[in-house]
């Protein structure tokens, strides 16, 4: 099974270098995309110098471009329109989450247990998480088990995989950081069954991050927003 890795990046180029080198050494047939939403720090000129070299070797790489900055949402539903792959993760690029983890997420899809695996942070490590984000991710979780009646750990988890003609079949449009609960919302109302397993190597980095309160207000709205909309 091919697996088409998303890279959504802002901003990060003390880190997408070493995120493109460890994507390339996981054992797993794949294509990494990346989105550059919109750079200001120097992040455009090293894909553009990467891409030009054909990318790290043991990955297929793409390279996409926002002129302006649109948000992590945005920047997945750029790279989803490009998806070759039979599976789809997402990675983050601040190194908070290890490549090395990704084919325990995959175990579940290719077992044909499920179509959706989630990478749990409170199943293992959420090393150096503060405690109010650790608070937030909790609220919306909660949130989500009660509006939807499921029984997730981590909903909030930036790794995500799904299989890719499920994710197609998705009408999403949020732009921001609410695609993750968009995403969740979706599949639960449709009834797909939401596998989590366990990440032991995350860790959370704090320098430059880019979610605000109001990220979370807007993630609690769209949960709410998706439950009640027919």
């Amino acid at each position: 099974m091919k697996l088409s890795i998303i890279v959504p990046i802002y901003n990060e180029h003390s880190t997408i270098g070493q995120v493109l080198d460890r994507l390339a050494a996981v054992p797993l047939d794949k294509e990494i995309l990346v989105v550059d939403d919109g750079s200001t720090d120097g992040s455009r000129a090293l894909l553009e110098e990467r891409a030009a070299r054909g990318g790290p070797p043991g990955a297929e790489l793409r390279v996409f471009f926002h002129e302006r900055n649109r948000g992590k949402g945005a920047a997945i539903r750029t790279a989803l329109a490009h998806v070759a792959g039979e599976a789809v993760i997402i990675q983050d690029a601040d190194l908070e989450y290890d490549p090395r983890e990704i084919p325990l997420l995959l175990e579940p899809i290719l077992q044909g247990t499920t179509g959706i695996v989630y990478g749990s942070r409170f199943l293992g490590s959420t090393r150096g998480m503060k405690w109010n984000h650790r608070l937030a991710n909790r609220i919306l979780t909660l949130a989500t088990n009660l509006l939807y009646g499921s029984r997730l750990t981590d909903e909030a988890t930036g790794y995500k995989l799904f299989r890719a003609d499920l994710l197609a079949s998705m009408r999403l449009t949020c732009e921001r950081f609410e695609f993750c609960p968009e995403v969740t919302a979706t599949a639960l109302k449709r009834g797909q069954r939401i596998i989590e397993v366990p990440l032991a190597s995350y860790e959370a980095r704090h320098l430059d991050k880019k979610i605000a309160w109001y990220d979370g207000v807007a993630a609690l709205w769209v949960l709410i927003r998706e439950r009640l909309r027919p």
